[in-house]
């Protein structure tokens, strides 16, 4: 997979390449924060979980960008992880596009609760 290519589908779907993307990762884990009154400090708990968002910009014509709605409308997609080279299952948070000059930006968030997808 190049730098710049991105891959997204749905279950038992050809994959759709989205050519020179930028893909923004961004990572956050699950904490639990206990303020404590008039005691030092706070207690904060790693609760161990991980959410990812994928944040795709670029641009694209009309023709590709009606393949991408098509996945937003159907089932829970299925994105490759550029960084970790992975697949898992996602959702998409917003797609946004704007006809006049082909910029696009789609949000991701991994669904931390399913399991890994095996190639």
């Amino acid at each position: 997979m190049e730098i710049n290519e991105c891959f997204i589908t749905t279950a038992g779907e050809d994959w759709v390449r989205i050519e020179n993307c930028n893909v923004h990762m961004n990572v956050k884990r699950r904490l639990q924060r206990t303020v404590v009154r008039g005691n030092e400090g706070d207690d904060l708990l790693d609760e161990g979980a991980e959410s990812a968002i994928y944040t795709i910009t670029g641009k694209m014509n009309m023709v590709k960008y009606k393949e991408i709605l098509a996945i937003f409308r159907k089932e829970q997609p299925i994105f490759n992880d550029p960084f970790e080279d992975r697949q898992i299952k996602a959702l998409f948070s917003s797609i946004d596009y704007d006809s006049a000059t082909g910029e696009y930006e789609f949000v991701l968030m991994e669904d931390a609760e399913q399991d890994e997808i095996m190639s």
